[in-house]
């Protein structure tokens, strides 16, 4: 999003507290940036304390050269620890949670959101549905702004190719050990199908011993990290996704892009905002490993359903295209001016 707002013309200055745990190539980057820390800030106590006055002197001198009129946009409520100690005097503030309400409330960031984004001038959050959530805990000064999706690729998929795929992080919340359990159940019907998982993480020993226990070594391949997504897509007749929680998945919109059809736990309100079940993709109650396994089922049996799904999906997808979401930001952006 930086990048789109300053090929808007907005002026631009993208200040991370901590270093990225994942350094992405990104070109040359067209705004200027800091990070306030060159590892993790102390622990909490007197040296934290004494650290963050400092870091938030330096906010307010960025944030000075921004007014009258600037808008600092806080994506992770984390960040407004700092925020809060830095002087905003002229300047229009919003806060971004960009996960579910319901999976928020599971973890120390939903009282964190109430705590610090209570008086901001602007909350937002991915979905109507969560806004309306937010609105109900007394945060009245919720909205809603989707992510965007990137790019609509040129080639999408011939859907060809008998693939399942998923992509994202082994870890807990992605729910690849539900995906294996599912895929258990379905695997045995459709033999010359191949479930293909791209990604890694800290639980990839226990994902592939749970694999080899189910006895599905031959028909699951872990392809590890892509930085290709939209050929791990082109290779790709369904698409799976298993999550525990989500915000608005990427991932989920680049397949649908790519006119792969999509099965995937109803697990967040994004997931249904992205999918219309039965139009363009199939929803299954989340954690239930056996509907999902049907919805898999019923897209890996009939091609038909797929090519149709698939090319509704690319079609339907494109309400989300960066043109629509920057224009929605726009108009934000001039309702806050007023």
């Amino acid at each position: 999003m930086a990048r789109l707002f300053t090929e808007c013309g907005h002026r631009v200055h993208v200040v991370g507290i901590t270093p990225p745990e994942d350094v992405m190539e990104l070109g040359d980057i067209p705004y200027p940036t800091t990070t306030l820390y060159d590892g993790q800030p102390p622990s909490p106590g007197r040296a934290r304390d004494a650290s963050m006055r400092e870091k938030a002197t330096l906010l307010t001198s960025l944030f000075r050269a921004a007014r009258p009129g600037g808008i600092v946009i806080v994506t992770q409520v984390w960040a407004m620890e700092w925020v809060k100690l830095a002087d905003t005097t002229g300047l229009k503030v919003i806060g971004m949670s960009h996960e579910a309400f319901e999976y928020s409330k599971k973890t120390s960031r939903f009282r964190r959101v109430l705590k610090h984004y209570a008086d901001v001038d602007r909350m937002l959050v991915l979905t109507r549905e969560d806004a309306d959530l937010w609105i109900g805990q007394g945060l009245n000064n919720t909205s809603f702004m989707p992510n965007p999706l990137p790019f609509i690729p040129e080639e999408p998929s011939p859907r060809t190719e008998k693939a399942v795929v998923s992509i994202g992080r082994l870890h807990d919340q992605k729910g690849i050990d539900m995906l294996l359990d599912a895929w258990a159940e379905v695997a045995p019907r459709h033999p010359d199908w191949t479930l293909r998982i791209y990604g890694s993480g800290e639980d990839e020993e226990i994902l592939r011993k749970q694999c080899t226990e189910l006895g599905l070594d031959d028909s699951v391949e872990w392809r590890g990290r892509t930085s290709d997504v939209p050929g791990a897509l082109r290779g790709a007749s369904v698409f799976v996704q298993s999550s525990r929680g989500e915000g608005f998945p990427l991932a989920l919109m680049e397949a649908m892009a790519t006119a792969v059809p999509c099965a995937a736990f109803d697990c967040a309100p994004g997931v249904h905002e992205i999918v219309r079940d039965g139009e363009d993709g199939l929803l299954a109650t989340p954690g239930n490993t056996g509907e999902l396994a049907r919805r898999l089922d019923t897209l890996m049996s009939d091609k038909h359903l797929r090519d149709r799904m698939g090319e509704t999906a690319r079609v339907n997808i494109q309400r989300y295209t960066t043109d629509e979401i920057v224009r929605r930001w726009e108009e934000l952006f001039g309702f806050l001016e007023r």
